[in-house]
């Protein structure tokens, strides 16, 4: 597990329509892979994320970028 400070900027590549809600490190590409259970949907695949950073990893993010896009971009609050 990756030791994330107040304003870090994570990348993010979304997969929506999971079986499961997990987010796993893709150390090769400095990513976090983002697995979410809701429908890319009037921004419910946006909240379970957010959701899904608190539950797991005890984060307050905020989405900053890639609203309507599977590759996003979230500050470290």
């Amino acid at each position: 597990m990756r030791d994330f400070k107040s304003q870090d900027i994570i990348e993010i590549r979304a997969k929506p329509n999971s079986s499961k809600s997990l987010l796993i490190f893709d150390d090769e590409n400095n990513m976090v892979i983002a697995f979410l259970h809701s429908v890319p949907d009037n921004g419910k695949a946006n909240t379970e994320l957010v959701k899904l950073f608190k539950k797991q990893l005890k984060l307050r993010v905020e989405l900053i970028k890639g609203f309507k896009s599977r590759d996003k971009k979230v500050l470290v609050l």
